[in-house]
């Protein structure tokens, strides 16, 4: 056995398909504007796709519009929805002073608890 050598592939390093026989969809190239930093980030999508109009760009994080010829597409947010933080969704199940009766119950509870191993510490 030692005069022989075992042979193997890398795991993961390569496929053992060829791209013989293989047609690629028709792809589009697509130039997006950040409208922070002017970068200008060009990706592939497949040309039958739907192109979104903005982008997050990969530089700063903030929208990059889609440039069409030589103007940047324009993006309505006004139909957009805010998002709801917890906040605002506690305050759809409560009120104010139904809160404040909460709050007093439980402090109320934290320094009984508080009172009694204070207690059991010093003796």
């Amino acid at each position: 056995m030692a005069d022989r050598s075992l042979r193997g592939m890398r795991l993961g390093a390569s496929s053992l398909q060829s791209e013989e026989g293989v047609v690629f969809v028709e792809r589009t190239n697509h130039t997006y504007v950040c409208t922070q930093c002017e970068r200008e980030t060009v990706l592939t999508f497949a040309a039958d796709a739907e192109v979104p109009e903005a982008w997050e760009c990969r530089t700063c994080g903030s929208e990059a519009l889609r440039r069409i010829g030589d103007t940047v597409a324009v993006v309505d947010h006004s139909g957009d929805k805010a998002a709801r933080t917890h906040w605002d969704m506690l305050m759809e199940r409560r009120t104010i002073p139904e809160l404040e009766e909460l709050l007093e119950e439980r402090l109320a509870l934290l320094r009984s608890r508080r009172g009694e191993n204070s207690g059991k510490l010093s003796a």
